[in-house]
């Protein structure tokens, strides 16, 4: 039996809520450039007296929940490139061959845009600037940068972006096992939530840089999952009318 012939009818898809909520979200952050709260929040992680992030030096901060964990991620990546492989030649996965290109793309993409980005903005760590016991000049994000021989890679967020590009999970689940998929939904918001307190604890990101992150990995996935999977019963049942009935 072909894949497509397996795969299911997807579950209606609410364009104002998943469009509309990181869109609100877009612009709330870009209004927050006009406070303070990204320094507020830094300040609650820095310790004067250090001189440093509480978090800065933290084996587990650094060597369990960043580096081990990214690991960890990258291996499910990297078997999901496998089983997608294997979907090519496996009779029991090849009705799932779209889902598992679809979830392959959405993990490639919402990690890979993440460090042409950062060169682009140049934006400065916490931990770089002259009021967190560095030598750089903080910017807003849409003002110029000040002049320096390091420019900065911090925007959007790297680790972030290691949780919530598992926001895949939920759209390749979504049209087979509702149930499951929600419950993806809820591991990959809360496991980029935690990589992003984290590595706000050590200084290395902002909290505002960390929500764009999952606003880009969101958007992502949801545009992979649109254009690969996405199959509106309605869509279908004027595709099924428009095929020449056979002689």
């Amino acid at each position: 039996m072909s894949s497509t012939a397996t795969r299911p009818v997807s579950r209606p898809l609410n364009f104002w809520v998943c469009l509309g909520v990181p869109a609100i979200a877009a612009i709330i952050l870009v209004l927050l450039e006009l406070t303070s709260l990204d320094m507020n929040l830094a300040n609650l992680f820095y310790d004067p007296v250090a001189g440093d992030f509480i978090g800065r030096h933290s084996y587990f901060l650094e060597n369990i929940l960043h580096n081990k964990a990214k690991d960890v991620v990258i291996a499910f990546s990297v078997f999901a490139v496998i089983v997608f492989i294997c979907s090519f030649f496996a009779e029991r996965l090849k009705p799932y061959k779209r889902e598992l290109g679809c979830l392959v793309l959405s993990l490639g993409l919402a990690t890979s845009f993440v460090t042409p980005v950062k060169v682009v903005t140049s934006v400065q760590c916490p931990w770089s600037l002259e009021q967190f016991g560095g030598h750089e000049t903080y910017s807003e994000l849409l003002s110029p940068r000040p002049h320096t021989d390091k420019p900065g890679r911090c925007w959007p967020g790297g680790h972030a972006a290691t949780g919530f590009t598992l926001f895949a999970l939920f759209f390749v689940l979504r049209d087979r096992r509702p149930r499951l998929a929600r419950m993806a939904f809820v591991f990959a918001f809360t496991l980029g939530t935690v990589f992003s307190i984290g590595r706000m604890m050590q200084g290395a990101h902002f909290f505002s840089h960390n929500v764009w992150t999952a606003v880009f990995c969101w958007l992502i996935c949801l545009g992979s999952y649109y254009y690969v999977l996405y199959r509106p019963a309605g869509k279908i049942d004027r595709a099924t009318k428009a095929k020449p009935a056979s002689a």
